[in-house]
């Protein structure tokens, strides 16, 4: 099936299968930042957003972006640079394979434009997994971001 998405205000015209998810089709197209992790929605790495909001795109079907603008983090590349220095500058980037996911996810929690407590941010991010670090040092990368 031949179908169009808009990904990083850009228009994509491509061919899915009607369960095709939405990640394979952003990696076909080039976006290798989009990490295959699970396959089964529970490790963070796919995240993108679909109309502003995060999403796992491995368990969602790319049928269901039609209409809808798709976020990946080559769209939000200032912002996520931004938050990359305070990882790196709090040693919570580690090996790297789990940050676009996650800091898709942080950006979206900063756009809400209000104060979180760490429990919060701690509830907000429970479906990213690092398997490299404690997250102390992604917690204090995260609250200096969000006090910028």
């Amino acid at each position: 099936m031949k179908i169009s998405l808009m990904i990083n205000e850009k228009e994509y015209v491509t061919h899915v299968k009607p369960e095709g998810m939405l990640i394979d089709v952003l990696r076909h197209l080039g976006f290798t930042s989009v990490k295959r992790g699970c396959d089964s929605s529970s490790c963070g790495l796919c995240t993108v957003w679909v109309d502003g909001l995060p999403i796992l795109s491995c368990g969602y079907l790319a049928l269901r972006a039609l209409g809808k603008n798709i976020t990946t983090i080559e769209g939000v590349q200032e912002e996520a640079k931004k938050f990359g220095t305070f990882l790196a500058e709090e040693g919570g980037d580690q090996c790297g394979f789990c940050n676009p996911g996650f800091i898709m996810n942080v950006i979206a929690l900063k756009r809400q434009n209000k104060k979180f407590t760490d429990e919060e941010i701690k509830t907000y991010l429970m479906g990213n997994l690092c398997r490299c670090t404690g997250y102390a040092s992604q917690m204090r990368a995260i609250q200096k971001y969000l006090e910028v």
